[in-house]
C-alpha cells in the first residue's frame, strides 16, 4: 500500500462488522437485563463510540461502547464507600461475565475489557447521561455524559462523543471522505510499522480535523487542481512540527471542544506523519 492517503484505502470486511454488531447486541442486552430490568432489550441504551462510532477505525482498531445507566446507579455509587467508580466497573463487568463467561473481561481503568478469542477487543464505557441544568444549558448536556474513573481514589469525568461524530460526520462530508480516509490510514501505518508505541485514537481524529485545513478529494481532478503527489502529507506533517519541543501538548477534540491531551502521542504521531512522506 503506498505512504500516501488513498481513497477508501482502508474498508473493515463486510463478515467483521456483522461479527462487531452481533457483539454489540449481546453487550446491549446483558447491560439491560442487570442495570434496566429488560431482558430482551438489545438495542435501547448503548452506541458505538470511540473511533468505530466516529467512523474512522480500521479492521485492528478496537471497539468502543458507551451503555448508559440509570440515574439510580450513579447516586449509589457516588454516596458508596471509597472509590465508587471502581464497584460500579466491577458491576458491569459481572453482567458481562454472564454473557461471555469464557471471554477475558476485566475492569481497567474507566472501561471494561473484554478480550475474544479471535482477537477482537471491545471496551465498554458506562456513563449517565447529564441532564439539563436549567434555561440555556440544554443545549450543552445534549448528548453530554458522566463516566467513572476508578484511578487515584475515583472520580467522575464528562466526555460528549455525539457531538463529536456529528463533526466529524460534517467535515467528512464537506471533504468528500478525506477526513475519514486520512485518519484510517494513519491508523494503519500506526499498526503496522509502529506498534510499540503509543498514539491514541482521539488524537489522531482531532489532529487531521485541525490540520487538514480545506484540503478535499477532487471528484475530476483538472490539470489545475491536482498537486504534487505527497503534498498533503506534507502538510499534515509541517503542522504537527509546530508542536515540537511544546510541553503539555493539547488540542480540542472536534465538536465537543474537549481537550484532548496528545503528549504522550505526539513522537509516534511525528514517526507515523514522516513515514508517509518518504
Amino acid at each position: 500500500m503506498s505512504n500516501f492517503v488513498t481513497k477508501h484505502g482502508e474498508v473493515i470486511p463486510l463478515e467483521t462488522r456483522q461479527l462487531i454488531a452481533k457483539r454489540y447486541h449481546t453487550v446491549t442486552k446483558a447491560i439491560n437485563r442487570e442495570f434496566w430490568n429488560a431482558p430482551n432489550d438489545d438495542t435501547s441504551n448503548s452506541f458505538y463510540v470511540g473511533s468505530y462510532g466516529r467512523g474512522t477505525a480500521i479492521d485492528t482498531s478496537d471497539i468502543d461502547i458507551l451503555v448508559s445507566l440509570p440515574q439510580a446507579e450513579y447516586n449509589k455509587y457516588t454516596y458508596s464507600s471509597y472509590n465508587g467508580q471502581s464497584r460500579l466497573l466491577q458491576a458491569v463487568r459481572s453482567a458481562l461475565k454472564e454473557a461471555y463467561p469464557r471471554s477475558d473481561i476485566k475492569a481497567d481503568g474507566q472501561v471494561v475489557k473484554i478480550d475474544f478469542s479471535d482477537g477482537m477487543k471491545f471496551e465498554i464505557l458506562p456513563a449517565f447521561k447529564q441532564v439539563s441544568l436549567g434555561y440555556g444549558w440544554g443545549s450543552f448536556f445534549q448528548s453530554a455524559y458522566t463516566y467513572p474513573d476508578s484511578n487515584m481514589g475515583g472520580n467522575w469525568k464528562s466526555t460528549n462523543p455525539k457531538a463529536e461524530q456529528e463533526a466529524m460526520k460534517v467535515k467528512n462530508q464537506s471533504t468528500k471522505g478525506l477526513l475519514f480516509d486520512t485518519c484510517k490510514h494513519i491508523r494503519y501505518i500506526r499498526d503496522n510499522f509502529f506498534s510499540s508505541y503509543h498514539l491514541s485514537g482521539i488524537v489522531i481524529d482531532s489532529f487531521v480535523y485541525m490540520a487538514m485545513g480545506e484540503w478535499q478529494w477532487v471528484d475530476t481532478p483538472t490539470p489545475n487542481s491536482q498537486s504534487i503527489p505527497g503534498t498533503y502529507e506534507k502538510v499534515l506533517y509541517d503542522f504537527a512540527k509546530r508542536f515540537e519541543g511544546w510541553n503539555g501538548i493539547s488540542l480540542l477534540a472536534p465538536g465537543s471542544n474537549q481537550k484532548v491531551d496528545m503528549t504522550n502521542s505526539y513522537d509516534c504521531l511525528l514517526k507515523v506523519l514522516a513515514y508517509m512522506i518518504k
